[in-house]
Formats: structure tokens, sequence, C-alpha cells
């Protein structure tokens, strides 16, 4: 009976000990895990076309929104030029503006005229009528420039449409397409963002309880790169690879020097409550150690 009761207060103890050191039954050091670009893109012509210029070759990097090739454009950008020549004409405007006054002045002179009965109602009408049409004639010329001006701004959206921009803040990985050749729904260039960085590990069925979205891990990647930097899980996959037993988890890693390149192999490493606060959690053989010694008390 005395041995029974101090293999259960061993018990209690080993156990109570586990639990504030926040050892988990499979080691979380140690995977290997795949650092990869944050988002690519295959960047093509959202119209068909002859490219003119590239202005970024491969390595390069680019921000978002930076022109990066060019089709050619020569009729878009002489439909521009005609449609802002339009916007500028407002000879048509003031001519009409100019008889509309005078049809006014005539107009004024004939209700004179008719109120002393100098004139029959016939032209009295005919000077309001006059004065009514080149009114109308006014607007028709103001409406006229208003759309000349929305032919200006699709010229102009047209124009644009030869450029072709850049999505992201990133890096030129490939450039399928060179100048002079054509180009209609083909990738011209392959960019991919690097900061941050996605880091992909496949872990054991055995730790899909264990991992959560928010929990952090250190990464260290593959030399000559080497040092230790700090991931967030962002994603943890709700589909179990029966075949593996394994499931797959992103994690999410700031590189705002982008000295990190994307492609690289790396270990990580899950961290604990006990590493938050500065201290380590068990290692493999520590807690095989334990193990050995609990199974031969027990036996």
């Amino acid at each position: 009976m005395k041995l029974i009761h101090q293999k259960g207060t061993l018990i209690i103890f080993i156990v109570f000990t586990l639990k504030m050191m926040n050892v988990i039954a499979v080691d979380m050091s140690g995977l290997d895990c795949l650092i990869k670009p944050y988002v690519t893109v295959e960047l093509s012509s959202p119209v068909a076309g002859v490219i003119e210029d590239i202005h970024v070759k491969r390595g390069d990097f680019v921000e978002a929104d930076q022109i990066v090739a060019r089709l050619e454009s020569g009729v878009e950008e002489a439909s521009v030029k005609l449609a802002r020549a339009r916007t500028q004409m407002r000879a048509d405007i003031r001519a009409r503006e100019a008889t509309f006054e005078l049809s006014k002045r005539i107009l004024n002179r004939a209700n004179e005229l008719f109120k002393k009965k100098m004139i029959p109602s016939v032209e009295q009408d005919e000077a309001e009528t006059a004065a009514m049409v080149a009114e109308l004639e006014v607007r028709e010329a103001k409406e006229s420039n208003q759309l000349a001006m929305l032919e200006l701004d699709r010229a102009i959206k047209f124009l644009k449409r030869r450029s072709i921009k850049s999505p992201i803040n990133g890096v030129v990985v490939e450039r399928y397409k060179s100048p002079g050749e054509y180009v209609e729904d083909q990738p011209v260039l392959k960019l991919a963002q690097i900061d941050p960085l996605n880091i992909e590990v496949i872990l054991p069925l055995a730790l899909f309880d264990t991992i959560k979205v928010g929990a952090q891990a250190e990464i260290m990647p593959e030399k000559p790169v080497g040092g230790i930097y700090r991931a967030d899980v962002t994603i943890v996959d709700r589909v179990i690879d029966a075949s593996s037993g394994t499931f797959g988890v992103r994690l999410e890693m700031p590189n705002p020097e982008l000295k990190i390149p994307a492609g690289l192999r790396c270990d990580i490493r899950f961290l604990t409550k006990a590493d938050d606060q500065d201290q380590h959690p068990l290692n493999t053989n520590e807690k095989v150690k334990l193990d050995l010694k609990v199974n031969r008390f027990l036996n």
C-alpha cells in the first residue's frame, strides 16, 4: 500500500510539472518548412497589341501602380489629342450666345411695339420663337462640349489601357515577352510580393488541436541566409490528408528590408507559453529521459 501511494504521488507530481512547463506529447521543434512569396502575379495586358517597351528586367523591384510595360499606342495618343482639341473649341458656344442675346433684344423691342399696336401679333410671335430657338441652340452647343469632354475622358482611359502597371510591391521573377512581340491574353511578366512572406509547413495530425490561428513560431532559413525570425499562424487547414495523416499550416513573416528571398527551405519551431516567459521547453532528449524514469518507477 505504501508503494502504491508513492507511485500515485509521483505520477501526480510529474503530470503537474509537465503541465506547468507546457510540455506536449509531440515534439514541435525540428519541423521542415518552405518560404514562399506572399502573392505571385502573372501580369498580362488588358488589351491586345504589340509591345513597345518593357521597363523592367528580372530581379528588379517594382512598386504598386508602377508602369512596367507599354504597348504601341500611336492611334490612341492621336485620339486623345483630337478629343482634347474639341473640348477647347468654344467659338460655337460664343456665337450661339451672341445670337441669343440679339434675339432677346429683338424680342423686347417687338413686345414694346406690339403693346403700342405698331406691329401685328405674328411678328411678335416670330421674335419670341426666334429667342427660344437661340436659347436652345446655346444649350445644344454646351451639351456638345460636355460630350467632347466625355469623349476625351474615354480616349484617355483607352490610352491608359495600353500601359501595364504592377498591382503589387514586389520583385520581377520572370519576363516572358520582349518589345515587338504581339500579346493578347498571354502573360508578359511574373511578379512576386516578398513582404511579407508565406511560410508553408506540413504537420502531423497529432498537432491538429495544438496549432491555432495567431500562434507564433520561430523560422530558421537555411544557409547562407540563416538567422531566426518570428512568424504568425494565419491559416490552419480544416481538411486532413487521409493518406499521409497530415495537414497544412500557413504562417506570415514580415520581410520589410527584403533580405530574405522566397523559395528557401527552413526549420520551424512553434512557440509555447513558456517561450513567451523567456523559458525553454524540455527538448526531446530530456522528455525521453523523463519518460524512462517514470516507466522504470512504475515497473
